[in-house]
């Protein structure tokens, strides 16, 4: 009877706490992609005209997009506020990328194929 006890105080005191987490997965995810983007060597650049505000606004939020800029590409991602972006070239977009798959790989954790040898599977 203790036991049964403590396990339902202790659901009824972690409930609220898991909700709370819940509730915090949009901002931590674009704080997650922020982060790789600047692993990958993305620059933080702040949007200060009118100019750059009205073709920043444009850009999908959450996403990085491929811009034209005197000729070169370069890829922006902008901020939920829209006042900051963070700007990388093709390298830094592949490496950001290859950290993305890698992080999605060890979220899912290895892929097993069956591979035969001779005539009993492995």
């Amino acid at each position: 009877m203790k036991r049964l006890l403590s396990f339902v105080i202790a659901i009824e005191v972690l409930g609220p706490i898991t909700a709370c987490q819940t509730t915090s997965t949009g901002a931590n995810t674009a704080s997650q992609k922020e982060t790789l983007l600047v692993q990958a060597g993305f620059k933080w650049k702040t949007v200060t005209t009118p100019k750059q505000q009205e073709r920043v606004s444009a850009l999908p939020e959450g996403k990085v997009s491929a811009v034209k800029f005197e000729g070169r590409t370069y890829y922006v991602y902008p901020t939920a506020t829209k006042d900051r972006i963070l700007v990388g070239n093709q390298a830094q977009f592949n490496a950001y990328k290859q950290s993305l798959q890698a992080q999605r790989n060890q979220l899912t954790g290895p892929v097993f194929e069956e591979e035969t040898h001779g005539p009993h599977p492995i």
